[in-house]
């Protein structure tokens, strides 16, 4: 799915953060992406996701070369990769209903062919009763879980995770490990950025470490 070799990013003409990263997703696989605050792993999710460049090295990403890939192309390729933002990125205008749906009804889907699967999947992250509710009206916890709702709702071929229980309980915690391990099982290569220890012991899963720049892999 994602292939890193010798990758090294710098933003403008500072250090690099990231420094001779190699590794790749295999399609199916689930990992973990654990490391200090400030190590690069938000630096290394946006270089997946295509919103940044690397200085050296080469990314590929389903068999493309996103060096060389037509800057037309690169909408199509993200919307392979579903993405769990810190900051959540919900639109306010738009209730947490037509949030989640928004991946599907981008695709072109008709809302006969999804309301279902939307609402199931808002009542398994607990908002089943915030579904007609605008962003600003919600808490930290129930934005984090309408963005993940939405990463996950069109099963995408990748899922990034930044972070995704920082701002839940440790039961609500354990139930969206338990929505990434399912989608996992359905194929989704999932990788999740946490500093929670717990839930890598909890999914036994591989784990990218990333220190000073540089990545390890464990498992």
């Amino acid at each position: 799915m994602i292939r890193f070799e010798n990758v090294g990013m710098r933003y403008g003409m500072g250090p690099e953060i990231l420094r001779d990263v190699s590794f790749h997703l295999a399609p199916g696989s689930l990992h973990f992406l654990t490391g200090p605050s400030g190590a690069g792993k938000t630096s290394l999710l946006k270089l997946m996701f295509l919103a940044s460049r690397p200085s050296r090295g080469l990314i590929t990403m389903f068999g493309r070369d996103i060096a060389t890939l037509p800057r037309a192309e690169l909408p199509d390729l993200r919307r392979r990769v579903g993405v769990v933002f810190q900051e959540f990125r919900l639109l306010d205008h738009l209730t947490t209903y037509e949030n989640v749906a928004l991946p599907l009804k981008i695709q072109g889907r008709s809302e006969d062919s999804y309301r279902a699967d939307v609402k199931e999947l808002l009542a398994w992250v607990g908002l089943g009763e915030r579904m007609t509710a605008k962003p600003p009206t919600l808490s930290g916890g129930e934005k984090q879980r309408a963005a993940i709702a939405r990463a996950v709702v069109a099963q995408p071929d990748v899922l990034l995770a930044d972070e995704p229980t920082g701002n839940v309980d440790p039961e609500m915690g354990k139930r969206l490990l338990r929505l990434f391990i399912e989608l996992n099982r359905l194929g989704t290569s999932v990788l999740i950025a946490t500093h929670d220890h717990a839930l890598v012991e909890a999914a036994g899963a591989p784990e990218l470490m990333i220190n000073g720049g540089r990545l390890t892999v464990r498992g």
